[in-house]
């Protein structure tokens, strides 16, 4: 019994793309915030801050962020793109530096980025304007670098956070010390992007390849998933302006690790985001806590929020 012919695909061989160079982009390196701006100083800005609802909230987070590296537990940092467009990318290498972070995981768009930002300097296209003509997401430097990051995750057996920062550290990229995911590579961080094929800009090139896109990215699932028994006993997990695609990940990553090994339990988790929503409400702050952990809200903007808890927390290190 024969089957019914495919559905008909469309044919991305005839795309075009366009240099880098020549797209306007709204942010720049010039616009991120520098780490080293920060003073011991600052810290008395806290006592400003009313030990009350969120205001209690962001210093017992902090707390927790210190209490996890004093202890040797380990602290996972989710994030979603927006960390990036708003300038926050230099402190979160920062906390890599110091030893503060022992993983980090990114949505899809992370990816993008980071690349732009280690190869040109600068990021985030004017969505509205590109798409009327298809020229959105075109920029030609970023696929290729994205595709030539997928293929070395194909002959080294790594997932996309791995290739992407190795790519990244290997290539002579100008800014290459804006990107995140080199941080986390030269420092052998383990560091993770979680794609929904199609969902990115970068798939849409006559280069794509889903396989092995696949293929990486559920790698970086499991090495993902083998962070989380890195939380186990006050540990902390912070997701940063992703709405749904790593609160999904994060729950089924805490699951398996806790089918597989039993653990992690008493936890601590915090969502960072603008708004409330759900998933990040229930699959970051809520079920992943039961019965024993501790989980926070904080909704603020993050380029405001993230800094803010960024010196709070040097603050209790130094």
């Amino acid at each position: 019994m024969s089957g019914r012919k495919p559905y008909p695909r469309l044919d991305f061989s005839g795309a075009t793309t366009r240099p880098l160079a020549t797209r306007p982009s709204k942010v720049s390196k010039e616009q991120f915030a520098e780490p080293d701006t920060y003073a011991a100083a600052m810290a008395g800005i806290e006592q400003l801050i009313p030990s009350i609802l969120a205001g209690s909230d962001i210093k017992r987070l902090a707390d927790a962020w210190a209490d996890a590296v004093r202890r040797g537990r380990a602290v996972v940092l989710g994030t979603g793109a927006h960390a990036v467009k708003v300038g926050l990318s230099r402190l979160i290498i920062d906390l890599l530096n110091r030893g503060y972070l022992q993983g980090l995981a990114g949505t899809g768009a992370v990816a993008i980025h980071d690349l732009e930002m280690a190869f040109s300097g600068q990021t985030s296209e004017d969505v509205a304007e590109d798409l009327q003509t298809g020229a959105f997401g075109m920029a030609d430097e970023t696929g290729r670098a994205y595709w030539d990051a997928v293929s070395l995750a194909a002959q080294s057996d790594y997932g996309l956070g791995q290739a992407v920062g190795r790519l990244i550290s290997e290539s002579g990229a100008p800014h290459h010390s804006l990107s995140l995911y080199a941080a986390a590579y030269e420092r052998e961080v383990p560091a993770t992007l979680h794609v929904a094929i199609g969902a990115d800009v970068t798939h849409m090139r006559p280069s794509a390849d889903g396989a092995a896109l696949g293929v990486a990215a559920f790698r970086d699932f499991q090495v993902f998933s083998a962070l989380m028994g890195g939380l186990d006993d006050g540990g902390l997990y912070v997701n940063l302006g992703s709405a749904v695609a790593l609160p999904e990940v994060f729950l089924k990553a805490v699951n398996i690790a806790r089918n597989v090994s039993g653990k992690p339990h008493r936890i601590v988790t915090a969502d960072l985001d603008m708004i409330r929503h759900y998933r990040p409400e229930q699959n970051v702050v809520a079920r992943p806590t039961m019965p024993d952990g501790t989980g926070y809200r904080i909704t603020g903007h993050h380029e405001i929020v993230f800094p803010l808890l960024y010196a709070m927390v040097r603050s209790r290190l130094e």
